[in-house]
Parts: C-alpha cells; sequence; structure tokens
C-alpha cells in the first residue's frame, strides 16, 4: 500500500505520474467487478467506504468498518485476490453524519468512527471536519476545520499505535460542492483557487505542528480540492484542463502532495487520463459505477420480461420504485420538479441516489429473482444488442456476468487513464 500512494507525488515531479482508482461502494457486484479487474491486470485495488455508508454505528449499510473490511474480504477470497494487494480507505471521516448535533456531540461521534475505522486495518484517511454542527455556520473557517481534522488525526494515530498497525496515510481537505455530487443543474464550476487551496495546506500545516502531530503531517499524501469537474443530477461538468493550470502549479511549491478528484464519476477517459497527467492521481469513482449496474440491471428486467413467460412487465423497476417512494429520505432532498421529473430522477439521475435502495430486502429479493430468472438461459445476441448494445457478445454470459461486465467498462476508464504502477 505505502509504496503505490506515497509514490504518487515523487511520479509527478519525475514526469512519470501515474494513477490509482479509488472505487466508493459497498455494493458487492461492484467490488467484485474491481477485485476480479484487479486480479486480472495484476494490481492492486482500493475500496474506500464513506462515513455516511459505513461507520460504528452501521451508517446506511448496517455495516462497521470492520464489517465492511470482512464483507470485502470475502469476495476477494472468492475471485482469488491477495489481501495484500487490497488498500481499505476511509472517506469524508468527520462529524458529518451528526452535524446536526452539537459540536461536542458530533466530534465525539467522529472520534469514535476514526478509531473504528483504524482499528479494523483502513490504511487510507480522509479527515474532513469542514461541516458546520448545530449553532454553527453552514461551513467553519480554515482553522476550526484544521483543529478538529487534527483532533482527529491524534485519534487514528493512537489508535494505530495501540495496536501495532501501520501508521495511516492521510488525506486533507475538501471540494466544493458537497460530496457526493450536485442537487441541482451545473451551469459553470470553477476549480479551487490556488490562493485556498495554498491557504488550507499551510493552515494545516501549523495546527498539526502545534499539535505535536508532525510525524501523521509528513504522511499527508493529498489534499482534496475541486479541480472543476461535477455532476449534477442531469448533466455533468467535464474537466477543463486550462482553468486548472493555476491550481496545479502549486504542487510544484508543495512537492509533498498530489491532489484528490473526487466526484470524478461520468467524465470521459481523456479527461481522466488529463486529470491524473495534471497532477490529481487519485481519482474517486462511486455513482457512476453503480449508475451502470443500474443500467444493466433495468436492460436484464426488460429481457427478462420480453423472454420469460410469467415473469412480468419489469418487476424489478417496479419494486425500486415502490422501495424509493415509500421511504424518500434518501433522495428527496436531492430531486426536484413534479412528480413525473421526480420518478424519471429517482431512477435515471446521475446522482443515483437509488444506489441506497438496493441493500433493501424487497430490493435485494426482487433483484435475486431477476438473476434467478436469467441464470442458465442464453440470451439472443439480438435480443442483448437491443437492451445492452454496448456490451458485446463475448461478454454476455449468466446475468452477474453481465452486470460485471457493465461495470467494469467503467472501471477500464479509470484504469487506462490511471497508466501502469510502477
Amino acid at each position: 500500500m505505502d509504496r503505490i500512494l506515497t509514490r504518487l507525488a515523487a511520479a509527478r515531479r519525475e514526469g512519470r505520474p501515474f494513477g490509482i482508482t479509488s472505487v466508493c461502494s459497498a455494493h458487492p457486484l461492484v467490488l467484485r467487478a474491481a477485485i476480479r479487474r484487479a486480479v486480472r491486470e495484476g494490481g492492486s485495488v482500493l475500496i474506500e467506504a464513506t462515513c455516511n455508508q459505513v461507520n460504528h454505528l452501521g451508517g446506511y449499510t448496517g455495516m462497521t468498518p470492520e464489517d465492511f473490511i470482512r464483507f470485502a474480504e470475502r469476495i476477494a477470497a472468492e475471485e482469488g485476490l491477495d489481501r495484500a494487494r487490497m488498500i481499505f480507505g476511509g472517506d469524508h471521516l468527520g462529524p458529518n453524519p451528526w452535524r446536526k448535533e452539537m459540536p461536542v456531540t458530533a466530534l465525539k461521534q467522529a472520534e469514535l468512527m476514526v478509531e473504528a475505522y483504524v482499528r479494523a486495518g483502513f490504511g487510507k484517511i480522509h479527515l474532513d471536519a469542514s461541516m458546520g454542527c448545530a449553532g454553527e455556520p453552514a461551513a467553519l473557517d480554515d482553522r476550526t476545520i484544521a483543529e478538529r481534522a487534527a483532533r482527529l488525526a491524534e485519534i487514528s494515530e493512537r489508535t494505530a499505535q495501540a495496536i501495532g498497525a501501520p501508521m495511516p496515510l492521510y488525506i486533507l481537505g475538501t471540494e466544493v460542492p458537497v460530496p457526493g455530487g450536485a442537487d441541482h443543474v451545473l451551469e459553470e464550476l470553477r476549480p479551487t483557487a490556488p490562493e485556498a487551496a495554498r491557504a488550507t495546506i499551510a493552515i494545516h500545516r501549523e495546527i498539526f505542528s502545534r499539535a505535536g502531530l508532525q510525524d501523521a503531517f509528513s504522511r499527508v499524501i493529498a489534499f482534496v480540492v475541486q479541480p472543476g469537474v461535477e455532476f449534477g443530477s442531469e448533466n455533468v461538468i467535464g474537466y477543463r484542463p486550462e482553468l486548472a493550470t493555476e491550481l496545479t502549479a502549486l504542487l510544484d511549491e508543495e512537492p509533498q502532495f498530489v491532489f484528490e478528484a473526487h466526484s470524478t464519476d461520468y467524465q470521459t477517459r481523456e479527461a481522466l487520463t488529463r486529470l491524473v497527467q495534471d497532477g490529481f492521481p487519485i481519482l474517486k469513482v462511486g455513482p457512476g459505477l453503480t449508475f451502470a449496474l443500474r443500467e444493466a440491471a433495468y436492460a436484464l428486467d426488460m429481457i427478462a420480461s420480453e423472454m420469460v413467460p410469467g415473469y412480468g412487465d419489469r418487476p424489478l423497476a417496479a419494486t425500486m420504485e415502490a422501495v424509493m417512494s415509500s421511504a424518500p429520505c434518501d433522495w428527496q432532498a436531492h430531486y426536484h420538479g413534479d412528480e413525473t421529473a421526480l420518478r424519471l430522477q429517482r431512477h435515471y439521475s446521475y446522482s443515483d441516489r437509488i444506489r441506497y435502495y438496493w441493500n433493501r430486502p424487497d430490493a435485494e429479493k426482487a433483484f435475486e429473482r431477476l438473476l434467478a430468472t436469467l441464470r442458465g438461459k442464453t440470451i439472443p445476441e439480438t435480443l442483448l444488442h437491443q437492451f445492452l448494445p454496448q456490451l458485446s457478445p463475448a461478454e454476455a454470459g449468466d446475468p452477474e456476468t453481465i452486470v460485471i461486465a457493465a461495470v467494469d467498462r467503467v472501471l477500464a476508464d479509470y484504469q487506462s487513464a490511471c497508466g501502469t504502477t510502477p
């Protein structure tokens, strides 16, 4: 792990940049696709969990950090990937899940979460204390953010030392808009101003030093900034290298670091390649992977409706609509418009809020029924082409293989952009 992640900055300085894909998903078929690609290509896989998704209280997946690692390790064992080739990261670790609480309560929960992540074996830790809690502004000043990040880093360091684990590598900073994609149509997005990034680095360096955390700061490998890429519910802002020139020039002043790019979902292969070359070698992707999974699942739902008597008329899509409508908490703040617009967004939005529902019992049952219906059946090439024209007949097979192939096509763009790991 150390060699891959700690070589990123040096590789950029030497003019031989490479990147790494950060797979931010807890869906078993997405993880299987990423792990299977690592086995096939002989590389490593970086899998990350977010603070809302996985935490010491369970998160929306119901998994603790230890549960999540065991879950991913089981899939890796089935696919034949050695544990040494797995890197686990914790994303946006901070008070965000408890931001409606008073700061003292939210930060205490954040401390317990960071401890649980490190204790479970997560070695790449993104500390993000940028959000205000109850009674505070929505966005905090840089000094408060850095002080809270240092407080969490101290917990992380102490935990790693206590259990004899390798000392964590850190990511600091956060992007704008908020993690997970914007909740509206975006017209334009400017990269982080270089002076803002410079100030963020400087204040974290100062605060960590004052807290006696110089050694921890020496293991900060990247800062999160906004390179000018984002996706809204219905559109994508593509990377424009010329707008990020001044920002990436800052890395020449700070040779210890690279930048970590969030919300790279739906970028073209060419844009991803330029991001890596320009100093954003850690490419995080999540909704783009589950979007591809949903596309494939819905296509199979239509295929089964066409070719299997008694299966019904798109029962998977109907079940997902019922599940999302009965529990709107994970999409209603993100989608806007009349009922037709809301229905379309629930299923087809780039924000892919449907990903929060795949592990609900009714959704799991409907998905498994779809897979069971098509297992052992040969899908005619012409029918496959009708609903999944992007897949070749060679990628066809059992339904799980088809879904994994759809996800893998996205991962292939990332691997191409990241190049060869030295």
